[in-house]
């Protein structure tokens, strides 16, 4: 039997209303050396039939006898997989037809890369935007980012086979909703992880899916995987900080203080300068990664200044180095914080 240069695998479950548009987009696909290896998790709906009705030898449809849930469908799909490499997908989000072509061609010209993401358009009510997330890379950038929050869009991401059978299990159950958060921390101890910058996929946004459904769980568990990388840097506060990262960073909600901003930024300020101690960035690396830090710090400044859980005078004053408030101007930041005092305002008249 030919092994396909990429197997992609999917998790499918209730997806009779798009997963049929998934799987044409990847027969859409301009490298046609794959497979597809979806594992039907007991789905209630169609999904089992409108899959067993597409007609290409390249689909292997595997029909689990109990529902066990996303991580170990996709881990089984995992186990069957036979090709070079490994690409995610969920069953309700699109390829662009380069999208396999252009992650091989990365990956064979780049040995040292185990993982390889693609910047993401997000769908939503019918119209596409961006996803918010860095609009430019470097594999350090992708490396420090995945110390605060999460840069990759599982969908997007094609691994080494060799390399992620090291891994045992492939994703951890225990990390259900962060589990390809945790994938990608577990893989950078093993090589190189990149994101192309080109939008090779567009992530549906619904009512329906994971993120939108299980916040609290996906939370949770994604502070678990960031506490135990900060573990050695930060010992017993580890935990504080990984909550503070997903609650303000990764779930942009506004700090509810002046302690908590000032808690946050220490932190970050310090996991920045660990980071850039020990390894060599180059200077396009070292501009995004200020870029981008600044970005975020900024973000959650004004978040907090339009909610009116901080003044003015403490955004400006919590300022760790290099976590300026970035390309916030002055003007903008003044009118988050008239928008801020007139809700307190509100709020105290009620």
């Amino acid at each position: 039997m030919t092994t396909p240069a990429v197997s992609v695998i999917m998790a499918a479950y209730n997806g009779a209303a798009l997963v049929g548009e998934t799987i044409a987009s990847l027969q859409a696909q301009t490298l046609g050396d794959f497979e597809i290896v979806v594992v039907d998790d007991r789905s209630t709906d169609d999904t089992l039939a409108i899959l067993r009705g597409i007609d290409d030898p390249r689909l292997r449809v595997i029909e689990s006898p109990i529902n066990q849930g996303p991580v170990r469908a996709r881990n089984r799909a995992m186990a069957e997989a036979r090709g070079r490499y490994i690409a995610g997908l969920d069953q309700d989000d699109l390829c662009r037809p380069e999208r396999l072509a252009k992650q091989v061609a990365y990956l064979e010209a780049h040995p040292d890369t185990v993982l390889l993401g693609t910047a993401a358009a997000a769908l939503e009510d019918g119209r596409v935007s961006a996803t918010g997330h860095a609009p430019a890379s470097t594999p350090l950038l992708i490396e420090w980012l995945l110390r605060i929050e999460n840069p990759l869009v599982w969908s997007s991401v094609m691994v080494r086979a060799d390399t992620v059978r090291q891994l045992s299990p492939f994703t951890r159950p225990a990390m259900l909703y962060a589990e390809d958060f945790d994938l990608y921390h577990r893989l950078a101890k093993l090589g190189r992880i990149a994101r192309l910058d080109e939008e090779l996929l567009v992530y549906r946004r619904h009512g329906g899916g994971a993120s939108q459904c299980f916040i609290d769980t996906m939370r949770a568990n994604a502070a678990l995987v960031l506490a135990e990388a900060h573990a050695t840097l930060f010992g017993d506060d580890a935990h504080e900080v990984a909550r503070l990262m997903v609650q303000h960073i990764m779930g942009q909600e506004p700090v509810p203080h002046r302690v908590a901003l000032l808690q946050l930024g220490t932190a970050l300020a310090r996991l920045q300068e660990d980071f850039l101690a020990h390894r060599l960035v180059d200077a396009e690396s070292l501009t995004l990664i200020r870029w981008e830090t600044a970005r975020r710090w900024s973000r959650v400044g004004r978040a907090a200044l339009r909610t009116g859980t901080i003044g003015l005078g403490d955004a400006m004053a919590v300022r760790p180095d290099h976590l300026g408030l970035g390309h916030a101007g002055v003007e903008e930041l003044i009118m988050s914080r008239l928008i801020g005092g007139a809700r307190s305002a509100i709020r105290r008249a009620k």
